[in-house]
């Protein structure tokens, strides 16, 4: 008796996500909707994630974490996954039985966007698992419901996103850059960060969010001291306002011969740019040795977003 296609298809995928830096974030005050507008340059980073997906019958569905800080990260509805399941069997109107097994590189409250990497890499692993072929834009709205993020980390490279940084334009980005970077044990919640921004600017008068000219001419010639004097991040003060200690970080790596060092996104994550490999090799050692962090690893960028392994 011979089995048919979808009892020989494969019951689980794998996909493997990059990491997300911003080297530049420029924050406008709180809309009347309750979301910040938002100018960004983001630029996906050689630290992964593995989501793998499986089918399986109704009833064991099930959402799993393992690697860096496995039992701090939920698996129930609060996990973005689960909002990217919900969000994508909602497009194609049928029920998605699926198991989702996470591998944590990514650093978890870290401003490098690790839960929305694995919403991304779900949503690839469920449109190939159960065979949708769904077109590149279907992609996007999905993901750009699950959250700001997830759209980017889909495409991965460089881009410019607007918005809340779902609207996205390719960045033409010319050879690799090379960073450290830099975590430590606590955390810092995006919505706590983005409080302590409206405090620290209230009343005062921010011009609309823009990127400048400037930084996206260094990333077209891969020029990387040009690149280090244009980054920014207009979260950067509220995050050393809510972790004081993060300054000292910065204050390390940039003494350790980093050509500029930032704080990534909502933090506490912070992000040295290096001159070259080798480089991020030595101040990734002497960050260690200075004990401002708990952990120092090398990467590189721009990366690929998801892909299936």
């Amino acid at each position: 008796m011979t089995a048919n296609l979808q009892e020989l298809a494969p019951k689980h995928i794998s996909v493997r996500v990059p990491a997300k830096i911003n080297l530049s974030l420029k924050v406008a005050p709180l809309g009347e909707d309750g979301f910040h507008q938002l100018a960004t340059v983001f630029h996906a980073v050689s630290i992964y994630d593995e989501v793998t997906v499986s089918m399986v019958k109704p009833g064991q569905e099930e959402i799993s974490v393992g690697g860096n800080n496995a039992e701090k990260i939920p698996t129930n509805k609060d996990n973005l996954v689960s909002k990217a399941v919900t969000e994508i069997a909602k497009h194609v109107n049928q029920p998605i039985h699926a198991r989702i097994h996470i591998n944590k590189s990514i650093p978890l409250a870290g401003g490098m966007a690790g839960g929305s990497a694995d919403a991304a890499a779900a949503i690839i692993g469920i449109n190939h698992l159960w065979d949708f072929h769904l077109t590149i834009d279907e992609l996007n709205l999905i993901a750009s419901k699950v959250g700001s993020d997830v759209p980017f980390l889909l495409h991965g490279n460089t881009a410019l996103g607007y918005g809340r940084g779902e609207q996205l334009t390719p960045v033409l980005h010319r050879d690799s850059l090379h960073w450290v970077i830099a975590t430590n044990n606590f955390g810092l919640s995006t919505p706590e960060v983005y409080a302590e921004f409206d405090h620290l600017t209230k009343d005062k008068e921010i011009p609309d969010p823009e990127i400048s000219l400037e930084l996206l001419q260094a990333l077209a010639h891969g020029n990387p001291n040009e690149v280090a004097i244009n980054l920014v991040n207009d979260l950067q003060a509220a995050a050393l306002s809510l972790k004081p200690e993060l300054r000292r970080l910065l204050r390390a790596g940039e003494e350790a011969g980093a050509l500029a060092g930032i704080v990534s996104g909502s933090g506490p994550t912070c992000v040295f740019l290096c001159l070259d490999d080798t480089a991020a090799s030595d101040i990734a050692i002497d960050l260690l040795s200075s004990g401002t962090c708990t952990a120092a690893v090398t990467a590189y960028g721009p990366v690929p977003g998801a892909r299936i392994k």
